[in-house]
């Protein structure tokens, strides 16, 4: 790794790590925590009839933690010790995604994972990237990528029956773990959005 993508590194994603080194009496330092929260999306169009519980999200290997995690080379990731999410992505990312479902009001109910319902409806989905990329020193993007994927609970519920990948990539501003996350908070609220008005736009039959 050359010297400059080194500093680099250190300034688009550690903050104020260094009033919490400074004392020989903390050995640890204060690490920077935060949420992904999204604007909530409009109402839809359209409501589609039942229950849809928002399922599991499994987030790829190398973004699975609450670290941040920052793109130095096509083949090289770095996190950032300083800097994290209060919880797993995947948590996070679920939460937000049956708020934004049901705030505008894609089905009759929109019920969490962590609630215990009997749904007509599952979504699903993969988080592909979650990641600070900052290849292009000048110009780095938060990225995100997401594939959801639709099945009915009766029937043959092992088979979506509608799937689709969404991703975005928002620039930030370098030295800011905040700006990041707030970039990233407009990439997911982007694709709640858009998600919630192709659920609304289907043509579905309860089985």
């Amino acid at each position: 790794m050359t010297a400059s993508r080194r500093q680099w590194i250190r300034a688009a994603l550690v903050a104020a790590a260094g009033a919490a080194l400074a004392s020989c009496s903390r050995p640890q330092p204060v690490k920077g925590q935060f949420v992904l929260e999204p604007a909530l999306p409009p109402p839809v169009a359209k409501t589609q009839q039942g229950l849809l519980r928002v399922g599991s999200l499994t987030v790829a290997a190398p973004f699975r933690g609450r670290q941040f995690v920052f793109r130095e080379t096509d083949l090289k990731f770095e996190t950032d010790y300083y800097n994290e999410f209060l919880v797993a992505p995947g948590a996070n990312i679920g939460e937000a995604t049956a708020r934004a479902l049901a705030a505008a009001k894609v089905f009759t109910a929109v019920a969490p994972a962590s609630v215990t319902v009997d749904p007509d409806w599952l979504l699903d989905g993969f988080v592909e990237s979650l990641y600070g990329d900052g290849r292009n020193m000048s110009k780095p993007v938060a990225v995100l990528t997401i594939v959801y994927f639709l099945r009915p609970v009766a029937g043959d519920a092992g088979v979506p029956v509608w799937s689709r990948r969404y991703e975005r990539q928002v620039p930030f501003t370098t030295g800011s773990a905040a700006d990041y996350v707030a970039a990233q908070n407009k990439a997911l609220g982007e694709i709640l959005a858009e998600l919630a008005r192709d659920l609304s736009g289907l043509t579905l039959t309860k089985m």
